[in-house]
């Protein structure tokens, strides 16, 4: 593989297990504190609107179900995931795979929550970062510790990937 490449295609495994951590958080977060975790079906019905124009809901739930949005939600969730490890590969370079540290994946991880603040939760209805829910500093809080700990999990799947020397 040309030497350009490898760190996008490093990008793939680096971005599905950060967003299989999230995923393990976010059960571990259901059961031990009640806390439900973002239902993907939404964010597919969400995207699959898009091409119809439609960006903003007055509420994502009440919006018109679609064909495989719990597909669609949840190929776009590992694929945002890989897009992030790849902007933390651009961002600190491909020489990060072979001496991992933990500030860009954090770094990248905590930017990477201006998505769901600035996209996601207005398309949703819910207001720029959480604004128009009843409880906005709680779901900020959430989106923040949980795109923390993606950018904690791009940095544990580099250690990883590391010490089993799959990415070399």
């Amino acid at each position: 593989m040309s030497e350009c490449l490898q760190p996008f295609a490093a990008a793939v495994p680096l971005g599905v297990a950060a967003t299989v951590f999230i995923d393990a958080w976010a059960l571990l977060r259901r059961r031990l504190f009640g806390i439900p975790a973002l239902d993907y079906a939404l964010v597919g019905r969400w995207l699959a609107h898009l091409p119809r124009g439609r960006f903003r809901h007055a509420s994502i739930a009440a919006a018109d179900a679609v064909r495989g949005e719990g597909l669609i939600g949840w190929t776009a969730h590992y694929l945002i995931g890989v897009a992030f490890a790849a902007a933390l590969l651009v961002v600190a370079g491909a020489g990060w795979l072979s001496d991992p540290t933990l500030a860009p994946a954090l770094l990248v991880g905590l930017a990477s929550a201006a998505a769901p603040f600035l996209l996601l939760q207005p398309g949703f209805g819910a207001g720029v970062a959480a604004s128009r829910t009843p409880r906005p500093w709680r779901v900020r809080a959430q989106t923040v510790l949980t795109h923390t700990l993606f950018g904690v999990g791009l940095y544990l799947a580099a250690l990883a990937a590391k010490r089993l020397e799959l990415l070399q």
